[in-house]
């Protein structure tokens, strides 16, 4: 059993990781040689190039993404995106994973804020009554 929640959203990274800087990366998808017990993984971008040598295919990542599209148990979502921005610190991270939980009302999100994956939880506020 546990607590699951629903994770939508992206961190964008600029400017995108090179194949170099993320080909051993946990983080990957599965399909890519990653390990799913990762809350979030590299979105891996394909581009086709001409070359001299013919046609290259040139992967980068240039965002985080939920690990999966169903909802999951994101005990460690905030630590994940950390272990992300503290890897590559030549990089900007920006944007949001938005998070809803079981309970109703339980709603989150994860922000970058200085260089550090943020929890933020909202303010509930009642209009003022007459």
């Amino acid at each position: 059993m546990g607590y699951y929640t629903s994770v939508t959203g992206e961190i964008r990274i600029e400017p995108p990781l090179t194949w170099a800087e993320i080909k051993s990366n946990p983080l990957l998808p599965e399909t890519e040689g990653g390990r799913s017990e990762y809350d979030v993984q590299l979105r891996i971008d394909e581009e086709t190039v001409e070359t001299d040598e013919g046609q290259m295919i040139r992967k980068t990542c240039s965002a985080l993404v939920p690990a999966w599209d169903d909802s999951f148990k994101a005990y460690h979502l905030v630590e994940h995106v950390q272990f992300m921005v503290d890897a590559f610190p030549g990089h900007t991270f920006s944007g949001r994973l938005d998070c809803e939980g079981e309970e109703n009302g339980d709603l989150w999100r994860v922000v970058i804020r200085d260089g550090r994956a943020e929890k933020v939880t909202p303010r509930i506020v009642w209009p003022d009554e007459e």
